[in-house]
């Protein structure tokens, strides 16, 4: 925990350096200015000479990716993952300086990515080191990543809860009070540290994107959202075949150029986007924002989500280095907006709100987060219903309509399976009473291993046991016998089964959970335990095997596969029958 602090404070300084970097980066290219206020590139008067501008950020981002670190290249959100999955949550250190740089200048140069992705990757960096310099175990290490990663998007965005809520259900893989814990600490400690900041006068405390507050939204609206989520699902499937779509055709280029000048085609592409819509560069913060006042056209949000769709595409499928939350809530705010101007129940930037929350939700297959992060990026409370609806049936569209998410996606395409859906584990909901067999085949002390070995036909069931308990003449087990032992009988002489046989190495008991005797057979590298009572731990219960826990998965695979009819309604029928009793002239 002390250590989930110290990350917290030091994922939030480097998350608020990188967008300090950002703002660097486009007042130099843009404005020709010496500031680390973070500004759009959209208001620049530098005309058609701005198309030159990605292009030259491209050039630099693949050339440090050649030669600092591959690792740089794209959005950051699967390099985490695949960290965690693959490398035992370590992190390069470098990485933790190279990719907020590549990333401040991709985007400071007008690249149309947010900062979230490689503030989480270089958060989780510092996470990852901080570790590594500690003897901890690599599920420590991993929760102290993604600590990093969540005390970086807390910083940035003001969102404690969303980013909590992100590392649980994006990164650590797993729902446990030693992950959540420390995800949870490091992200409020960054809030912490951020409204410190905000008294200082050096951030606003303002919610990112505040909007005019409203009454509850009624029926009308929250039809609305259903639609809305419907769009942005399907907007989903869309944004993630763009994507990958744009990397299969860089990867086309591959013989017959380095993926190190791919970024640089990318910006080319960014730049001409930029020349149609310039409200399409950068972070575009200041474009959302806009969006959810309700102060864009329907024109003019459909160019922007098509621009927008367009070089964000291509320059992650080029390689570039940037996040991806920002284009989604931009691109989802303006499915949102269009929608707004047509549905009724709500004012044009509810839906745009509501729009925003469905795309994150479909896109990253994330809903909570989704609902969360949109509530606290705006504090408008009274659209959290509306937010439910919208996320949820975009969830439900994209998990219809594609086979992974555009996060899982690129892991998977690394030859990596990444499992999201958190359930039960039928090992933890079953006892080893439940499964354990209890007509066990036992042996005396006395008995002689080749009489033993000839009383064991082949095929029989006795054969197949592979273990024998020895009970003594009062029933008590006083040790077991293993198959090869057993084996050894043919050539023993005159051996015995007290000669042969060991103490238990370990035993289970009948009231424990399967899991906690997986784990004790996968220690002790065993196949079979004998099951003993607790309070008789001399008395034979049964047996265990590594095949019975399989039953524990065959009882949740029956349940979720077995249809029946529990309940039968019998009005009608009973109505019959006592008609035709009465007609009879007989009893009911």
């Amino acid at each position: 925990m002390p250590l989930g602090v110290v990350v917290g404070v030091l994922g939030a300084g480097v998350s608020l350096a990188l967008l300090d970097m950002i703002g660097f980066f486009t007042n130099v290219f843009y404005y020709q200015r010496l500031s680390v206020h973070l500004v759009s590139p959209n208001a620049s008067t530098l005309g058609a000479i701005t198309l030159v501008i990605p292009i030259g950020g491209g050039l630099i981002v693949g050339l440090m990716a050649r030669y600092g670190s591959e690792q740089i290249r794209g959005h950051g959100i699967p390099e985490a993952m695949e960290n965690i999955l693959i490398n035992g949550s370590r992190v390069q250190p470098r990485l933790a300086i190279l990719k907020p740089i590549s990333s401040a200048i991709s985007i400071g140069t007008g690249g149309p990515f947010g900062a979230e992705g490689p503030i989480i990757l270089t958060g989780g960096a510092v996470g990852s080191i901080v570790g590594q310099l500690f003897r901890l175990t690599g599920s420590q290490r991993r929760a102290l990543l993604v600590a990093g990663a969540a005390a970086g998007m807390s910083a940035v965005f003001g969102t404690p809860v969303a980013a909590t809520l992100f590392g649980v259900e994006l990164l650590v893989f797993e729902l446990k009070p030693r992950s959540m814990v420390l995800i949870g600490l490091a992200a409020a400690t960054a809030d912490a540290l951020r409204m410190v900041m905000a008294h200082a006068g050096l951030v606003s405390p303002q919610p990112l994107f505040p909007v005019p507050s409203h009454g509850p939204l009624g029926g009308v609206a929250l039809g609305g959202a259903a639609v809305i989520g419907i769009a942005t699902g399907f907007g989903a499937w869309v944004m993630t075949e763009a994507v990958y779509g744009c990397e299969d055709l860089f990867k086309k280029l591959s013989g017959h150029l380095h993926w190190m000048w791919w970024p640089l085609i990318g910006g080319l592409i960014i730049g001409l986007g930029g020349l149609i819509d310039p409200r399409a560069l950068g972070v575009g913060y200041n474009t959302i924002h806009l969006e959810l006042l309700g102060k864009v056209g329907v024109g003019a949000l459909a160019l922007l989500f098509v621009v927008k769709m367009t070089i964000w595409a291509a320059g992650l499928g080029g390689g570039t280095s940037g996040g991806i939350l920002a284009p989604i809530l931009m691109m989802g705010a303006a499915i949102g907006g269009m929608f707004g101007h047509v549905l009724p129940g709500a004012s044009v930037g509810s839906f745009a709100l509501i729009g925003m929350a469905g795309s994150l939700g479909g896109v990253t297959r994330s809903p909570f987060t989704a609902i969360i992060f949109s509530f606290e990026l705006t504090h408008d409370q009274n659209s959290l219903l509306a937010l439910l609806v919208s996320a949820t049936v975009a969830h439900l569209v994209s998990v219809l309509t594609l086979k992974r998410s555009i996060l899982t996606e690129k892991v998977a395409r690394r030859g990596f399976h990444v499992m999201r859906e958190y359930a039960v584990d039928p090992l933890e909901a079953t006892f080893v009473r439940e499964v354990m067999d209890t007509d066990v085949f036992t042996v005396e002390p006395s008995r002689k291993l080749d009489d033993l070995y000839r009383a064991l036909p082949e095929g029989s069931a006795e054969r197949r046991q592979r273990l024998y308990p020895v009970l003594n003449d009062e029933g008590e087990l006083v040790g077991v016998l293993p198959w090869s032992a057993v084996l050894s009988g043919r050539t023993a002489g005159p051996k015995t089964v007290a000669d042969a046989m060991m103490l238990p190495t370990a035993v289970a008991h009948p009231d424990e959970i399967l899991r906690s005797v997986a784990d004790r057979m996968a220690a002790l590298g065993l196949g079979v335990l004998p099951v003993v009572d607790r309070g008789e731990p001399r008395r034979l219960d049964g047996l265990v095997t590594q095949f019975d826990l399989l039953d524990a998965r065959q009882k949740l695979l029956e349940e979720e596969r077995h249809a029946e009819r529990v309940l039968t309604l019998r009005l009608l029928r009973n109505r019959e029958a006592e008609a035709k009793a009465d007609l009879d002239g007989t009893d009911g």
